[in-house]
């Protein structure tokens, strides 16, 4: 039997065929060139939100002695606006109650329901709590800072009791108007007042009593009669 004559390929032949099976293979290892990366530009801007329509109840009151601004309500947190609330107070109605902590000031209603208004709490407002009466009220009242204050602040000195106090007007710390508290007879120096500083509303501020809006004081005025009870809370809960 002849045997076949034996084939003896070039080593050029041979690297070529290598290189022919190492491509049909698997090619997750082949290194491509990276795509090229893509800019995306930026998405457009939100236009602002419109500015809160301010209610009727905040308008200017250009009747008042001293005509009144409109509130900007930009500076009022919505939850501090008067508004018609059930009553969480327990009291009966025709109450006042100042829930010091939350910033709120309450006036009972015989249907269930209560006044809320947003307050601004100074440092006297943190001084006395307990219960008491609105033992007179007035339209824009003096302002004469008692003499402990007056000794705290010699500042204050042009308006103090002897002065005569401070003549009524938008600057006055009274504003447009004043309820003044007493308990068994004798004042309490506590005050339910208004102020044209919208910011203060919802805020614990440096000085003053309870503020309320100078058109929610006007409201709250025309609700409350003299003897009208009265509770402060320092605590967490009305």
């Amino acid at each position: 039997m002849k045997e076949l004559p034996s084939v003896i390929l070039p080593r050029r032949s041979l690297l070529v065929g290598f290189a022919g099976l190492a491509l049909s293979g698997c090619v997750s290892g082949v290194r491509t060139a990276a795509a090229p990366a893509v800019s995306l530009a930026p998405p457009p801007a939100l236009p602002p939100a419109p500015p809160p329509v301010r209610p009727d109840m905040y308008d200017a009151m250009p009747e008042e002695r001293f005509p009144i601004p409109a509130v900007d309500i930009t500076q009022v947190e919505e939850r501090f606006w008067r508004t018609v609330v059930d009553d969480p107070t327990g009291e009966a109605p025709g109450t006042l109650v100042v829930d010091t902590p939350a910033k709120y000031l309450y006036f009972t209603m015989p249907d269930g329901s209560a006044v809320r208004y947003g307050i601004g709490v100074g440092r006297e407002g943190f001084a006395w709590s307990g219960r008491a009466e609105v033992q007179y009220k007035r339209q824009w009242p003096r302002w004469t800072p008692p003499d402990e204050m007056v000794a705290r602040q010699p500042e204050l000195e042009p308006y103090s009791i002897a002065n005569g106090g401070m003549d009524p007007g938008l600057q006055n710390p009274l504003g447009a108007r004043a309820l003044y508290i007493f308990q068994d007879g004798q004042d309490t120096l506590y005050r339910l007042h208004g102020t044209p500083e919208a910011w203060s509303i919802g805020r614990a501020v440096s000085s003053g009593c309870i503020r309320l809006l100078n058109q929610d004081v006007i409201d709250l005025y025309e609700r409350v009669p003299d003897g009208t009870p009265i509770r402060v809370s320092q605590d967490t809960s009305v």
